[in-house]
């Protein structure tokens, strides 16, 4: 399918995914980059080189190993399809995109996974008329009621991990030479943060898959052509019919990664704990096996609460003294309130695109 042959709504909304997931690669790029940047393994560069890279390799994971795109499909389908028009995409991705925006400029790594899923609900219920009896059916609770529950869980699972592998390793080497066992973990390192980089594109980049797809199939269904009312599953329709979209949102997070995210490197690397190579390799470890899990899953999660969490739980192997704590919560805060100033901004942006 040409974008030329679509109409110039569609193809606003294909170029403001694609905006938004360049956004997010370097607003999200500090996860994957911030221990290994801090540590002195990698400089700046070299550090968002590597990340970008593996942010695309994740690609052909998805489609070639794991041979689909679950995560994409659940946030297709976060809202009913009823209350899906193209000014309900829209207005959540503006939303999306502004809140994105305001986290990056104060340095706060809030969710884009949140921000997107927040938006999309926003303006879906400000289509059906707000909170109103139909405004609660909007929602698809079956795939949402997840996704809520690992606000919280992704963060702890990733703390209780790397809390565990930092102790078995402790443990491993406390008889090893400081010096070579340094050098050791720098390596490890590097393979660390790319398992992480590729947790952090094969979840984040199949996202603005999933909102291009929603849009996609309302406009094929509407039309009513042929194979997209009858596919059983309309995702993996979309995903074999516009097979560029998969390729371009993995293409482009890792060129968003490329142009680095400076300010929430800080905030990651060293302003929660300071964190050794021995650390890295235990908070990045840690993080990549949660996203992997949570992709298993289908389940959108935060890369930003899971490595947080991660660094978190390597931090209280110290003492719990070692963390801090007051910029802790108010990143939590930050996390708390991304859903739902999110859905705000796509209400408000909902109403303005609807009476124009």
């Amino acid at each position: 399918m040409m974008v030329f042959d679509l109409p110039i709504l569609l193809v606003i909304i294909i170029v403001l995914a694609l905006v938004f997931d360049y956004i997010n690669g370097f607003h999200d790029s500090a996860n994957s980059i911030a221990t290994i940047v801090s540590t002195k393994v990698l400089t700046p560069f070299q550090a968002v080189l590597w990340a970008a890279f593996f942010n695309f390799i994740a690609f052909f994971i998805s489609k070639y190993l794991i041979g689909e795109f679950k995560v994409g499909n659940t946030i297709a389908k976060s809202v009913h399809e009823n209350f899906i028009t193209l000014e309900v995409i829209l207005s959540g991705l503006v939303a999306a995109i502004i809140w994105n925006l305001i986290t990056w400029w104060f340095g706060i790594p809030s969710s884009s996974s949140h921000t997107l899923l927040g938006g999309f609900m926003g303006a879906a219920i400000a289509h059906a008329g707000g909170f109103t009896e139909a405004g609660i059916h909007v929602i698809n609770y079956p795939k949402v009621i997840p996704v809520f529950i690992f606000i919280f869980l992704a963060p702890i699972i990733g703390m209780l991990m790397a809390f565990l592998i930092t102790v078995i390793i402790i443990n491993l080497f406390k008889n090893s030479n400081p010096g070579k066992a340094e050098k050791w973990f720098k390596r490890s390192q590097i393979v660390s943060s790319a398992l992480l980089s590729l947790g952090h594109g094969g979840n984040d980049a199949q996202k603005v898959m999933g909102i291009i797809g929603a849009a996609v199939i309302f406009y094929h269904v509407q039309e009513g052509h042929a194979g997209w009312i009858e596919s059983p599953d309309q995702f993996n329709h979309f995903v074999n019919e516009w097979e560029w979209v998969p390729f371009t949102s993995f293409l482009v997070i890792g060129l968003g990664t490329l142009s680095g995210g400076w300010k929430i490197v800080k905030t990651m690397g060293s302003r929660i704990t300071k964190v050794t190579s021995l650390e890295g390799v235990s908070a990045e470890t840690a993080g990549a096996l949660t996203l992997y899990i949570s992709e298993f899953l289908g389940i959108p999660v935060s890369t930003t609460h899971t490595i947080t969490g991660s660094i978190i739980g390597v931090g209280m192997t110290k003492r719990v003294s070692a963390v801090r704590w007051g910029v802790t919560i108010n990143l939590v805060w930050a996390w708390i309130l991304t859903i739902p100033v999110s859905a705000a901004i796509a209400a408000v942006t909902f109403y303005i695109v609807s009476s124009i």
